[in-house]
């Protein structure tokens, strides 16, 4: 990239260092798939992603060294061990790259809204070309392997209808409930989807973290997983909208962790931020109180377990400091 006189926003900056440190670590996830995986398809699919993360990192780190701007330090091959076994089944890395796929293109398609330098633009408008890409190849696959459940179906309605008036408040928490509408199936389903695959990737780091203060932090985020998962079944058996196991997700026997307690705490941390972004989607599409009481319980369960990792983190030096702007009350003592 050409170097631009016109200087990053805070907005750039952040969204450059963010996107830098997330890649450089599923760029440890992706290396250790390769190392093991026997589909072929899937493979394929791995090394795909590898040559579009290898790319992100090596744009952004051109980036910021023209704007001598500090590269952030991220993650490297001393936080992912390739000698050791598999810790996930093919099908797992299959749909790693499938929900990335969920978080990383609204991700993108936010920056664009965000960002005003042409280059800066230009470089995240690729981004999202070749995530969306990516991720339409993975759901195909997974489709065809039939590992891959689609949301509820309904009868379609024959005609337009509006709400002709509004439910008490005692009725809408202790009395008939309504059936639930579309919107709302739509986003219990995919908060169970979402919990089904951090639960497996919880599963697989509880098997060999060593560190047991670490290993009680995942096991408690095992059980808030299964808390979400069981309440938002609930909700979905009771409409008669019953779901099956979404995807049948591995972990493996192995024992040796692939990856650093670093990395696997990043992760967590990554994912307790989408999952707060994703329940309050949810709630927004929620008109039944019943249902969007429960995603505010939860909202509020995943920002102190988050809080709790970002302790551990912090305590073992892991946390990286996001850039900061000059603090000019010093200049006033």
């Amino acid at each position: 990239m050409e170097k631009s006189d016109i200087k990053l926003t805070t907005a750039e900056i952040a969204t450059l260092w963010k996107t830098y440190i997330q890649n450089t670590a599923v760029r440890c996830f992706y290396k250790h798939f390769l190392s093991y995986l026997q589909d072929a398809e899937i493979k394929s699919i791995i090394e795909e992603v590898v040559v579009l993360v290898e790319d992100i990192i090596g744009k952004i780190e051109s980036i910021f060294e023209q704007e001598q701007f500090p590269i952030p330090k991220g993650f490297s091959d001393k936080d992912v061990d390739l000698s050791v076994s598999a810790l996930y089944t093919d099908l797992f890395a299959l749909s790693f790259v499938y929900r990335g796929g969920q978080v990383i293109i609204p991700h993108y398609a936010s920056t664009l809204t965000r960002v005003t330098r042409n280059d800066i633009y230009q470089f995240f408008s690729e981004c999202l070309y070749r995530e969306t890409e990516l991720h339409r190849k993975s759901l195909n696959l997974m489709l065809s392997k039939g590992i891959l459940d689609r949301p509820p179906t309904i009868v379609y309605p024959e005609n337009i209808e509006f709400i002709e008036h509004e439910p008490s408040l005692l009725n809408t928490w202790f009395g008939e409930k309504r059936p639930l509408n579309t919107l709302e199936i739509t986003e219990l389903f995919i908060e169970i989807e979402r919990n089904t695959i951090g639960l497996i990737l919880l599963m697989g780091f509880i098997q060999v973290t060593k560190d047991k203060e670490i290993k009680d932090y995942l096991i408690k985020g095992k059980k808030l997983a299964e808390k979400q998962m069981d309440t938002f079944n609930k909700f979905l058996k009771t409409n008669d909208h019953f779901i099956g196991s979404l995807i049948p997700l591995e972990v493996t026997n192995s024992t040796v962790s692939p990856f650093s307690e670093k990395l696997i705490l990043f992760i967590i941390s990554t994912s307790n931020q989408v999952a707060i972004s994703a329940l309050g989607d949810a709630l927004s599409f929620s008109m039944r109180k019943d249902v969007a009481a429960h995603y505010s319980f939860f909202i509020a369960e995943v920002i102190k377990y988050g809080d709790e990792g970002q302790k551990l983190m912090i305590e073992r030096g892991w946390m990286e400091q996001p850039p900061q702007p000059v603090d000019r009350r010093k200049f006033y003592k």
